[in-house]
This record gives structure tokens, C-alpha cells and sequence, in this order.
């Protein structure tokens, strides 16, 4: 229970229903940060209102410390891919590790059966008897983008109520049964940096040094157009912020934290053929068989699409989309479908297909 209006939902409609329920509050490294604010979550303000919903609904509230695994699982990581010039997407680590991982161990320790969260997805078991993870019913909040390393024996013991509900029903229950976060606004960052400023959150909070050094920034010909603030300050895709007069609109192409450079060059540029991931997370029985289609979504907000996929002997995968894709950014998640199902999940190492400097000469045809 994070205190927003979700995790109250799901928590409250499940009492309602007869279950014996604890309602636990996870401290992170975050909380505690600023004693009240506007935040729907991570805050001291957010402990209470968690406690105040399992109050009125009649179950019992703890708040579990979970600080070391945040920082060892979520926040380290997330310092390292960005110092290596990747872009790390934090909330799959702390759904794999955090919620799925250490409370669902501290959960067995207590005897209970089942953990349940205020997460938009869906389980259903196939005809083999396989529990699947799905799409949300409210597509504009499905998050099974963000579950899909979420290990399938964790899945066993999940339990999301909010999976067939709309976020307009979601809030028209918190009313109904009288819960105060009814109205309670979202939070749309990451929970440990409120205003966005992940660079800033890295150096002035968590002393962060490695990726901060300028360095060049260059087209793909290798040639100087300017100089960037460290790299910890830019992502493949990016155009805000570059610094740079240029008679078309220019975008990061490349982060080399080898050489502490920065390629920029055109929309066009950005687009590549497919990809190759970290190993994956497989959540079918047997990993599909080399070229099924899928629909891939290689980040969060973006939309699937078509590809085929090709698993590898060393648990890794290939993607080789349809149609070229934009900004596909080591350290973000792709998340393989077939229709609603998520099929599996796992890190992007790289893009595949000659890019940009290699182009030019300047760079091997093929990312590593």
C-alpha cells in the first residue's frame, strides 16, 4: 500500500470481499524525504494514508523497511546504467525485486497466501494450467509493461483486483466505500525523484560522480559541435537541452561513455532494425519457437509493434521489428506480446543494425 488511491482500491475491494487481509507499506530510501507534500506516494504523508484505509476498512497496517534492497536492487543499478551511458528503467527493478521479490519472501515467512498490489494487469491461467500475466482492461493504465520481470512463481502468488476496472470505476469505489484518497492525485515520476531532474537527483543527493565529466559533442562524421555536461544527461532520443544552433532539429543518437561523447544527427538517424536483449524473463512455459510474431514495446509510452523473435542459446533474444524503430535506448525494457499476453521481458543491450557512425565509417556496423 503506497497511500495513492490504487493500492487503497485493490486492498479495500478485497476486505469487501471476506479476505483476511495485512496491508504493508514498504519504507524505501524515499520516504520520510519531506514530512507532507502534494505526492501521491513516498512520503510520511503517504505512510498515513495507507494506515488510515486499512483503519477504516477493519485489516491491520505495518511498514516494512525495505531501504537496503531498495538501494542494493533499484538504486544502485539505476546509478550504474546511467554512468554507463544507459538508460535504466527503475520501476521493473523494483516490482522484480522489491514487491515480487523480498515482500513476497517476507509474505511466506508470515504464512500468507497470496500478495496483492493496486497494479493495471491481468492473470489467467492457459490450458496448460500456466498462470499468464495480461494487459489491463484500461489500456490508457495497463502495467504489465512494468511486471514483465516479475519471475512466473511470483506470478502464482499475485493477486491484482484492479486488472478489470477503469480508473474512473477504480475512484468511484474509494468513494462509495468512504476512503479519504479518493481523489488523491497521481505521481508521474519516478517515486525517489519527484521533479524529474534525474541528473540532479544523482549528484547533489547521492554524491554520484561517474558520467558527470563534459565531454564532446559530436555529429556521426566524429566532428565537434559542441560540448555536453556529462552523460548522465542525456538518453538516446533526446533533443531538449543539447546546446547546439543547427539548421534542423537534432537528437541524441549515442551515448559513448568509453570516450565521454555524445552523437547527435537527425530524426531519421534514430531509426534501427531490431534489437538484442539481456536474458529474458519468460513468462510461457516454453519460450516461443525462433520468428513467431510478437508486438514489442520497448518503452513504456510506446506503442507495440510488430516484430518476430528469436531466442538465443544464452537465454538472450533477438527483436527484428516490421518497420525500423525509433530511439530503441539501451537499459530500457522490451516487452514481448502475443494479443494481451505478455509473452516475456528483459533489458535492451543494444539496437541492431548498422548505426549512424558506422555509416560514416567511424564505428564496427553492429552496437555492442
Amino acid at each position: 500500500m503506497s497511500g495513492g488511491v490504487d493500492s487503497a482500491v485493490a486492498a479495500a475491494l478485497l476486505a469487501e470481499q471476506g479476505h483476511a487481509l495485512t496491508g504493508v507499506t514498504l519504507k524505501l530510501w524515499c520516504y520520510g524525504a519531506s514530512p507532507v507534500g502534494p505526492r501521491a506516494c513516498c512520503t510520511l504523508e503517504a505512510i498515513g494514508d495507507a494506515r488510515a484505509v486499512a483503519r477504516r476498512m477493519g485489516f491491520p497496517h505495518f511498514v516494512v523497511d525495505a531501504e537496503e534492497v531498495f538501494r542494493a536492487r533499484v538504486l544502485q543499478p539505476f546509478l550504474d546504467a546511467y554512468a554507463s551511458g544507459r538508460t535504466p528503467y527503475p520501476c521493473a527493478l523494483c516490482n522484480q525485486h522489491l514487491k515480487f521479490g523480498d515482500l513476497m519472501a517476507r509474505m511466506e515467512l508470515v504464512g500468507a497466501d497470496a500478495l496483492a498490489t493496486g497494479h493495471y494487469a491481468r492473470l489467467a491461467r492457459d490450458e496448460g494450467g500456466t498462470v499468464g500475466l495480461f494487459r489491463a482492461v484500461d489500456r490508457a493504465k495497463d502495467q504489465s509493461y512494468a511486471l514483465a520481470l516479475v519471475a512466473r512463481a511470483a506470478l502464482e502468488r499475485a493477486r491484482f483486483p484492479l486488472g478489470e476496472l477503469t480508473k474512473d470505476e477504480v475512484r468511484g469505489h474509494a468513494s462509495r466505500l468512504g476512503l479519504a484518497v479518493w481523489d488523491k492525485p497521481e505521481s508521474q515520476d519516478l517515486c525517489f525523484v519527484p521533479n524529474g531532474d534525474y541528473a540532479g537527483f544523482m549528484t547533489e543527493k547521492l554524491g554520484e560522480r561517474r558520467g558527470t565529466a563534459a565531454g564532446p559533442i559530436e555529429d556521426v562524421t566524429g566532428r565537434r559541435l559542441g560540448t555536453h555536461r556529462g552523460i548522465i544527461h542525456y538518453t538516446v532520443g533526446q533533443r531538449r537541452g543539447l546546446g547546439i544552433a543547427a539548421p534542423e532539429p537534432l537528437y541524441v543518437l549515442a551515448v559513448e561513455p568509453e570516450r565521454d561523447a555524445v552523437v547527435v544527427g537527425p530524426r531519421a538517424a534514430l531509426e534501427r532494425p531490431g534489437l538484442i536483449t539481456e536474458p529474458v524473463n519468460w513468462l510461457v512455459s516454453m519460450p516461443p519457437s525462433s520468428g513467431t510474431e510478437v508486438s514489442a514495446q520497448i518503452r513504456y509510452h510506446h506503442r507495440p509493434a510488430p516484430a518476430r523473435v528469436h531466442p538465443l542459446e544464452d537465454g538472450r533474444a533477438e527483436v527484428r521489428f516490421e518497420t525500423p524503430q525509433s530511439a530503441i535506448t539501451a537499459g530500457q525494457i522490451c516487452v514481448l506480446y502475443d494479443g494481451d499476453r505478455v509473452l516475456g521481458g528483459a533489458a535492451i543491450a543494444h539496437a541492431t543494425g548498422a548505426s549512424p557512425r558506422a555509416v560514416a565509417g567511424l564505428a564496427p556496423a553492429i552496437a555492442s
